[in-house]
């Protein structure tokens, strides 16, 4: 493998082997079944499979669709245990791997934007790729004044390779539904699109990590590599070494995971307040727990904008789901476009859902668990379900000022549920959101 299969016939192939594949795994259950094998026994074998080429082929063809699979990774909490058990594995490899871009494909993206002299920037460069992303492949390498760095290669192919796996993805989205029973994928993947056009954009990348950087400079909790050069499709950064966090959700003692967990809250709470940005795309793979405490972030290819009045509002909306009065929330959920202005909806089934939503704000300290998770995430099949006229599913709406920054912390619930952090994030919303309290203003 050279670069991203580009052809849309090459990845086509590749995609349509997974249907192929799972049916051929069926009849191999079905035929070992028929032998005396239990059915637990060969149904849980069929799904260890399937997860396996799943996520290999995502993984290879990486794009738009190694991009869902990090997606599905974070929400793996939320599955139940007999479903999730098998996917486990193949989903924490993907966060961290995959299959890597030849050492001479990588020299031929360097040449082209950095200059064919690009080795003299370099006192040290390793040609094995560090770690593998979905649209790029990180080195480690020593700059020419003695820095540690980072260089980021983007495959060749990655944005042709991008329209392609949206279209093939859509196509063969009932594969996933095992996965997330009872979820609409294709709205999902076409979110993910317009992120991902964005996250081919190195520069655009560079300008957000440096706003990053100078905000959080000298922080006591974090730590923003900075950008030393960008040129096209490389991006060099300060190199940045600590514990990713796949491995403290693997393996980690409470305590670590609990810093942890309070920190990934902070850091996306705190970036508005900070630069008026927050970080979208908080899978396990993006971060690192150093050893003095701190909490390193990477790829800042997904960000978007929380200007001041937006944050007032997502602190209103928030105090008032942690107040728990029906009538006050409806008030608040129709001001912020989450409700039809004209539509008619019983306050306390509207109180009912935002509640368990707004717990871990209406206690001084909450535990995240991949149980809670999963009752969450039932109870929105279960809304999603009734589609009965007037029934409050086809009432509520995601207003589009909403959509990343829910993005973002849907996908940070999902990482503390692995990590079955506890602690105390009111207090960070009390700290971080103008509005949750009326007093709150916030202090970087």
């Amino acid at each position: 493998m050279n670069d991203i299969p580009r052809r849309a016939v090459t990845r086509t192939a590749k995609l349509a082997s997974l249907p192929l594949g799972l049916a051929g795994r069926t009849a191999l259950g079905i035929g070992k079944r028929t032998i005396g094998r239990p059915a637990e026994a060969v149904a849980l074998e069929v799904q260890r499979r399937t997860a396996d080429q799943l996520f290999a082929v995502l993984g290879e063809l990486k794009g738009g669709a190694m991009k869902v699979g990090q997606l599905l990774s974070i929400f793996e909490a939320g599955l139940p245990e007999d479903v999730a058990g098998p996917f486990r594995a193949s989903l924490v490899r993907l966060q961290e791997a995959a299959p890597p871009m030849p050492a001479a494909t990588a020299h031929r993206v360097l040449a082209a934007n950095l200059g064919d002299d690009w080795h003299a920037m370099f006192a040290e460069f390793d040609d094995r790729p560090a770690a593998a992303a979905s649209i790029g492949q990180v080195h480690k390498a020593v700059w020419h004044d003695g820095r540690t760095v980072a260089v980021k290669v983007q495959y060749p192919g990655a944005a042709d390779a991008l329209m392609s796996d949206f279209a093939q993805i859509s196509r063969f989205s009932r594969l996933l539904t095992p996965l997330f029973p009872g979820i609409e994928v294709k709205p999902v993947i076409a979110d993910l699109r317009g992120r991902l056009e964005r996250e081919l954009d190195y520069a655009d990348e560079a300008r957000v990590q440096t706003a990053f950087h100078d905000a959080y400079a000298d922080d006591p909790d974090f730590v923003v590599p900075a950008v030393v050069a960008q040129s096209g499709d490389v991006l060099v950064t300060e190199w940045l070494d600590g514990t990713p966090l796949a491995d403290v959700i693997a393996d980690g003692p409470q305590d670590r995971r609990d810093r942890a967990g309070l920190l990934l809250f902070r850091f996306l709470l705190s970036g508005p307040a900070r630069c008026e940005l927050i970080h979208i795309d908080p899978h396990p793979g993006n971060f690192r727990l150093l050893d003095d405490g701190r909490l390193g972030v990477l790829d800042f290819g997904g960000a978007a904008r929380v200007p001041a009045d937006l944050q007032w509002s997502i602190g209103r909306v928030l105090r008032i789901g942690t107040l728990g009065d029906p009538a006050d929330i409806v008030e608040a959920l129709r001001a912020e476009g989450f409700l039809a202005p004209d539509a008619q909806v019983d306050p306390d089934e509207v109180a009912d859902l935002v509640a368990p939503h707004a717990a871990p704000f209406a206690v001084e300290r909450f535990r995240y668990s991949r149980e809670w998770l999963r009752e969450q995430t039932a109870r929105g099949i279960g809304l999603a379900s009734d589609l009965r006229p007037g029934a409050l599913a086809r009432q509520l709406r995601l207003p589009p000022q909403y959509l990343a920054v829910s993005r973002a912390l849907s996908g940070c619930g999902g990482v503390l549920c692995q990590l079955e952090a506890e602690g105390p994030f009111r207090a960070e919303a009390e700290h971080w959101l103008p509005g949750f309290t009326p007093e709150t203003q916030p202090t970087p």
